[in-house]
């Protein structure tokens, strides 16, 4: 794929979705753990067919699809797509950008070099988000708050609230009384790790201190 030139040739741009690193993902389990914050997992189902089309699909935004598999064929008609559908290498892009409208909206702003990650403060609380693709990580210290946020979210796009979260990439995130998250790297260690032959150094630290990521597990 190459970035769009000059003479409009190019292809990047459209079909290229910005998803976030594990470890910035990892970041928000670790402010969440640090500032006392919930954490909640929402889940946007068929997420690229609630993507609106964008401006280079097709002609002037109007495409057209032969009948789809299991329709029957008819030659007095085509499709005319009122969404990207799966498979469209812009499918990904569109459904980013309707996303990060919404965020935007909402008073998000992006976090750095992460296209995918935002914060934004709602009635001095502060909320980091992220999104892989369509599973959105929300954290706030205040639960009405957060949970007016994902509200908001779930009726802007169909989708499932999928309970605070407990787990991610090997990390446990548990919640109990005057404690809303804490991390544990039990799960890793004992199930993840071993299977690709690696373990922690000895830091427990979150978020981890420099030169504490994973080496080698001994023989």
């Amino acid at each position: 794929m190459k970035l769009k030139g000059a003479g409009g040739v190019g292809d990047y741009d459209d079909a290229i979705s910005p998803v976030p690193a594990d470890s910035s993902l990892r970041t928000i389990f670790s402010l969440a753990t640090q500032l006392n914050m919930f954490t909640d997992h929402v889940h946007i189902s068929q997420a690229f067919v609630q993507g609106e089309l964008l401006p280079g699909d097709g002609h002037k935004r109007k495409g057209y699809s032969f009948s789809l598999l299991g329709c029957e064929e008819d030659s007095r008609y085509i499709y005319r797509l009122l969404r990207p559908l799966y498979g469209m290498l812009s499918a990904a892009r569109a459904w980013h950008t309707t996303m990060s409208a919404f965020v935007e909206r909402e008073g998000c702003e992006p976090v750095v070099f992460e296209k995918s990650m935002w914060r934004v403060v709602i009635d001095s609380h502060r909320i980091p988000l992220g999104a892989h693709i369509n599973d959105f990580v929300i954290a706030c210290a205040n639960r009405p708050v957060l949970d007016a946020f994902r509200k908001r979210l779930l009726e802007a796009f169909e989708g499932t609230y999928e309970d605070p979260s407990e787990h991610y990439l090997g990390c446990e995130i548990a919640a109990g009384p005057g404690c809303p998250s804490k991390q544990s790297r039990q799960d890793c260690e004992q199930d993840a790790l071993p299977v690709l032959r690696l373990s922690f150094k000895s830091s427990t630290t979150v978020p981890r201190k420099a030169d504490s990521w994973h080496r080698p597990a001994p023989d």
